[in-house]
């Protein structure tokens, strides 16, 4: 039902559609749209642009390379669909230039819902959304989940504020025998980006996104403690003070389930040694964004997770809409050399479970932008995977020397569930596998999903 969903809009899509990267039959037909030299073709000399990657980033590129980041560039600014398919994005619209938009989607399919005004909204999660059980057995976390992370603090970073985070927060935790985690309790604390407790606005669309990332803390490090740092507003600026404000407030771990377009090679807002930061790859396929791109962040796109089958119990595909992409701006980091799809930085690092329509169970009372009834709701987007894989790494209890390095450093082993099948949809042919699942390294999944908290 995803395959002829829309994707994430762009200014010029219409006359900028991709080629298809895939195998035989549709997916290798020309399209005329595509300079030639993105479909792999020969050109004249001079015929493509080789300005489109940021000087400094990249020695030289081939003319392929030099259209297909041609196509990136033309595609800006990004735009992010109200409507993906049968889910709603919290954060839909213009991503004007210096600002982020969250990545959450919420599942509206008919029916779906089933809260109305004989049931109360703290009822139950909706039927075959995941909790934290599915969460912990599907990547082998089960054991570290109920042993590990009483040390470690996970911090969430958002803008806006979202007046019902820890009420919402005990509801889920509650229900799923979590341990409490409260302000009264020092397991949970909000702040503003300055660390005070002056809240700003509340914003509907963001308060989701808030509901969404505390709760896939809760399911997979519940004995974590939780820090929510609500940004002024989503500019790239407050969003990174907020970013800063959370490790000077002792995370261990800063999660960030937002996008925007790429302006610049690095930020200092997310280069904190000793601490690990995750940021969301975005649900719109083949296109890099900030903060993801940058080199000192994990870079965390999205997987279909379906329960049954396999030797794990699960199955696992690339997420039809996860993001991805050839950095415009920021140089290939040494430890990626050996992968060279991409020139530059690849997009993205590791993945986990972020489609909406097989997605995870989320508390959220807070009125939303569509209508949806309160309470229990399915959410998805590669918000959800950001903090998934932030927990992940609170559980492995080694952020002092982890970084993005040391992941791919086990790349390719048992470490990781290698994702093989699957696509999030068209780039150019110079860089099939930046979009399409492969054995070992591909864009959408990165190395794969955890299995266990040894690659971390």
């Amino acid at each position: 039902m995803f395959r002829n969903r829309n994707r994430l809009l762009f200014a010029t899509a219409a006359a900028l559609t991709l080629a298809a990267c895939g195998g035989q039959g549709q997916g290798q037909g020309q399209n005329a749209l595509i300079p030639p030299a993105a479909q792999g073709q020969a050109v004249a000399p001079g015929a493509a642009a080789q300005g489109a990657v940021a000087q400094g980033a990249v020695a030289s590129l081939s003319t392929a390379e030099g259209a297909a980041f041609d196509l990136i560039r033309a595609r800006r600014p990004m735009v992010i669909p109200e409507t993906v398919g049968s889910a709603k994005s919290m954060c839909p619209g213009v991503v004007v230039a210096h600002t982020m938009h969250c990545m959450a989607l919420v599942e509206n399919s008919g029916g779906l819902h089933r809260l109305g005004a004989d049931v109360t909204p703290d009822a139950a999660p909706l039927l075959g959304s995941y909790g934290p059980v599915d969460l912990q057995s599907a990547y082998a976390l089960a054991a570290y989940s109920k042993a590990d992370g009483k040390t470690q603090t996970v911090a969430i970073v958002d803008a806006q504020d979202d007046p019902k985070a820890e009420s919402d927060l005990d509801v889920y935790r509650a229900y799923y025998k979590l341990p409490a985690c409260t302000t009264a309790n020092k397991c949970f604390r909000k702040v503003s980006q300055t660390g005070t407790t002056t809240y700003p606005a509340p914003d509907q669309g963001w308060a989701g996104e808030i509901s969404l990332d505390v709760d896939m803390v809760s399911a997979i490090c519940p004995n974590c403690k939780i820090i929510l740092v609500e940004a002024a507003d989503s500019s790239d600026t407050n969003l990174g003070k907020a970013v800063d404000e959370a490790v000077a407030l002792g995370a261990n771990v800063v999660s960030n389930s937002y996008g925007g377009d790429e302006f610049e090679p690095s930020d200092a807002d997310y280069v904190h040694p000793g601490h690990v930061i995750t940021a969301s790859t975005g649900d719109g396929g083949y296109y890099p964004q900030v903060p993801a791109a940058y080199s000192s962040v994990v870079a965390v796109g999205g997987t279909t997770l379906k329960k049954g089958g396999g030797t794990r119990g699960w199955t696992e595909s690339a997420w039809v809409d996860g993001g991805s992409g050839c950095s415009l701006f920021v140089a290939k980091p040494s430890w990626q050399a050996a992968q060279t799809i991409c020139p530059t930085r690849q997009i993205g690092d590791i993945s986990a479970e972020a489609d909406p329509n097989t997605g995870v169970a989320v508390y959220d009372s807070y009125p939303n932008p569509y209508g949806i009834p309160l309470g229990w709701a399915q959410y998805g987007g590669t918000s959800a995977s950001s903090p998934i894989i932030g927990a992940v790494y609170a559980l492995a209890q080694n952020a002092a020397s982890a970084t993005p390095a040391t992941l791919w450093a086990h790349g390719g082993s048992a470490d990781f569930y290698d994702i093989t099948t699957g696509t999030n949809g068209a780039c150019p042919a110079v860089w099939k596998y930046i979009c399409t699942a492969r054995v070992g390294y591909d864009g959408p999944t990165g190395w794969g999903t955890p299995h266990t908290t040894a690659g971390f």
